[in-house]
C-alpha cells in the first residue's frame, strides 16, 4: 500500500528549543500585555506547541514600573491575599502596589493567564520581571523583541 503516514510531532524538555526574549513594558497596557507575555511563556507562539510541555521562552520584562492601566484601575483595582489567620484577608490598591513592588502587578496579570496546576508553576518560573532597564541575564544572550510585532 503506498498512502503517506503522517506523525504529530511531540516536543519534549530536550527538544523544546527555548530562548531568552528581553521585552520592555514602557508604554503598554496591562492585561493586553500580560496576555501576549503569557502566550510567549506558554509558548503557543511556536508551530511546536505541545500542551503538556514546558516548550515556551523565557522572557526577561523590563520597565515593570512604566506600565499603563486604562480608567479608574489605579484606584479602584485591588489585589487580595489571606495571612493565613482568622480576619486575615488583606487589600491592596494597584498603585500602592506598584509603589511597594513595581515587578508584582505584571507578575500576578501573567500568573493568573497560565495554567493552574504543577506545569503551569513550571512555567511562572520562565517570566523575569525588573523594575529598571538593567538585568543579571546579559551571560544568556537575549533577543530584544518588542512585543506588539508578535501575533
Amino acid at each position: 500500500m503506498d498512502t503517506l503516514t503522517y506523525k504529530t510531532v511531540s516536543v519534549n524538555k530536550e527538544t523544546a528549543g527555548k530562548e531568552w526574549i528581553v521585552v520592555d513594558a514602557t508604554n503598554q497596557i496591562l492585561g493586553r500585555f500580560s496576555s501576549e507575555i503569557a502566550k510567549i511563556i506558554r509558548g503557543k507562539h511556536k508551530p511546536s506547541f505541545t500542551p503538556h510541555v514546558d516548550c515556551g521562552d523565557n522572557v526577561i520584562v523590563i520597565n515593570a514600573e512604566k506600565i499603563r492601566l486604562t480608567g479608574n484601575k489605579w484606584a479602584a483595582k485591588e489585589y487580595i491575599h489571606y495571612t493565613g489567620y482568622p480576619g486575615g484577608q488583606r487589600f491592596i490598591t494597584a498603585k500602592l502596589l506598584m509603589e511597594k513592588k513595581p515587578g508584582a502587578v505584571i507578575e500576578n496579570a501573567v500568573k493568573n493567564m497560565l495554567p493552574k496546576n504543577r506545569l503551569g508553576r513550571a512555567i511562572f518560573k520562565n517570566l523575569h520581571v525588573y523594575a529598571g532597564t538593567e538585568h543579571p541575564h546579559v551571560a544568556q544572550q537575549p533577543k530584544e523583541v518588542n512585543i506588539n510585532t508578535i501575533k
